[in-house]
């Protein structure tokens, strides 16, 4: 881990977008990583102009495809509305620079097939923070140990609803809060249990309901669709079940790894047994020092997924985490879920 002014090796970047989340999180995060912002483009010219004199950036374009072939840049960053990813990145990828993309990445799975078409060995990371938290990286290790066992079922509650006219909103490429974030439960969801067979949706009356997810590896997932739960206070929680344990995140910040005791069901009479081998394990950040891993940049992910991007640009590795290919079949598990109105949908069938 070091700071921009530090890195004698950067990526030389372009961003398109310098709109709200742009300035709150995109741009900050650079602070970290090994980049020289060389370029801004946004329609609005004015703001790009006002951000680039923050950030001492010399040039500004309305226009990507005068960015692109005035600028001598490595990559670009795409933070603009859904509806124009696919075409900016394909533009980006044609010119031959690696691609970082805000989530969603399109409005379709066919959509970024055809980004996958036209990679061309370049470098594309699609920004599903939930993925790069740590949070989910740490019970990814969890899941991975054999004390824990095969993953059976896990449990996501996020305030959400999925909407009932699904084929009119794929259809007409209609944007919803379900795409929009309906991603970031799903994203974390198939980073930890792989890929999906089918899924089933089952709707509330009165909004919220479920999403089953059931995975190639036998597990089954319930996406809890917590509409009416408030945003702005804790409400988004994880849970993993195996053998003989679980792993929980809880605000996305609070990792317990429930290991169990010895137990008999008549016989036990001490819920905290001698010794440390066994009973719970817990991670959570400090939050009296000003220090970089309690900051939400390096909590929710950010700063994460953006150094991932960066670094595998400069080791010439392709990507795996938040990769096309992942994308592509999280946008199939998103349509699903629109279509299934009760029933299992097979995808790709």
């Amino acid at each position: 881990m070091s700071y921009q002014r530090d890195f004698s090796n950067k990526l030389s970047v372009g961003l398109v977008g310098v709109g709200s989340h742009a300035y709150r999180n995109i741009l900050p995060a650079m602070t970290f990583l090994p980049v020289e912002l060389k370029a801004f483009c946004d329609v609005d010219l004015d703001l790009a102009r006002i951000t680039a004199h923050q950030y001492g950036v010399s040039n500004c374009y309305q226009r990507i495809e005068e960015m692109l072939t005035k600028e001598s840049l490595d990559a670009v960053f795409i933070a603009a509305p859904p509806r124009q990813h696919p075409q900016l990145t394909l533009q980006a990828l044609d010119a031959g620079l690696h691609v970082w993309l805000e989530k969603p990445p399109a409005m379709r799975a066919e959509q970024v097939q055809q980004m996958i078409e036209r990679q061309n060995g370049k470098v594309v990371v699609v920004r599903f923070k939930k993925v790069f938290m740590p949070s989910t990286r740490k019970v990814i290790e969890i899941l991975n140990q054999s004390e824990f066992g095969q993953l059976k079922s896990m449990l996501a509650v996020y305030p959400m609803t999925i909407p009932p006219d699904g084929e009119k909103i794929l259809a007409e490429h209609i944007h919803t809060n379900w795409l929009q974030n309906g991603c970031h439960p799903l994203s974390l969801m198939l980073a930890v249990g792989g890929t999906v067979d089918s899924v089933s949706t089952h709707r509330g009356k009165n909004g919220g309901g479920v999403c089953i997810l059931s995975f190639d590896s036998g597990a089954v997932g319930n996406l809890h669709l917590a509409a009416g739960g408030g945003s702005g206070q804790p409400i988004e929680q994880y849970s993993f079940f195996g053998d003989s344990s679980q792993a929980t995140i809880d605000n996305n910040l609070r990792i317990t790894w429930q290991r169990g005791i010895p137990f008999q069901y008549t016989s036990t009479t001490d819920y905290v047994p001698k010794g440390f081998d066994s009973g719970a394990i817990i991670w959570e950040p400090q939050n009296g020092l000003a220090t970089l891993e309690n900051k939400a940049l390096f909590t929710q992910g950010f700063y994460h997924e953006i150094n991932y991007f960066c670094q595998c640009i400069l080791s010439q590795t392709p990507a795996q985490i938040g990769s096309l290919k992942f994308a592509f079949h999280l946008m199939e598990v998103y349509e699903s879920a629109l279509l299934s109105k009760g029933k299992l949908f097979a995808i790709g069938k």
